[in-house]
């Protein structure tokens, strides 16, 4: 198992994993859920943005996305806007959006990442 490595791991999960030469970003969500869709789309993107930084690389690298949304209807644009203004031009991801009844009822987004290390 010393092939696999986690980082920012509890007893219940590890929010990276990496693992030859991929690595996974465990759904992540906004810590300031009173914040609208901008808001926690943002949030999360940026935890996002830190976790690659940690594994030494950035968005750019990134092969697959995962996004739920409480609500698909109110939410997908202002997701979208948020998501677009932030993806590396011409190196965006595969992704799939969903409804999903969320972890919390004030939780709008959340978001998983799979990406290419160096």
């Amino acid at each position: 198992m010393s092939d696999i490595q986690r980082h920012h791991t509890n007893a219940r999960m590890s929010r990276v994993v990496v693992h030859n030469g991929t690595i996974y970003i465990g759904g992540q969500t906004a810590d300031d859920r009173s914040q609208d869709i901008t808001g926690q789309t943002q949030q999360v993107l940026a935890k996002i943005d830190g976790y690659l930084k940690d594994a030494g690389i950035d968005k750019s690298r990134l092969l697959s996305a995962q996004v739920w949304l409480k609500d698909i209807e109110s939410d997908f644009a202002g997701m979208n806007a948020v998501w677009d203004a932030w993806t590396s031009p011409g190196n965006t991801p595969t992704r799939a959006t969903v409804e999903s009844r969320l972890a919390a009822a004030d939780l709008l987004v959340e978001i998983a990442v799979i990406a290419a290390a160096k």
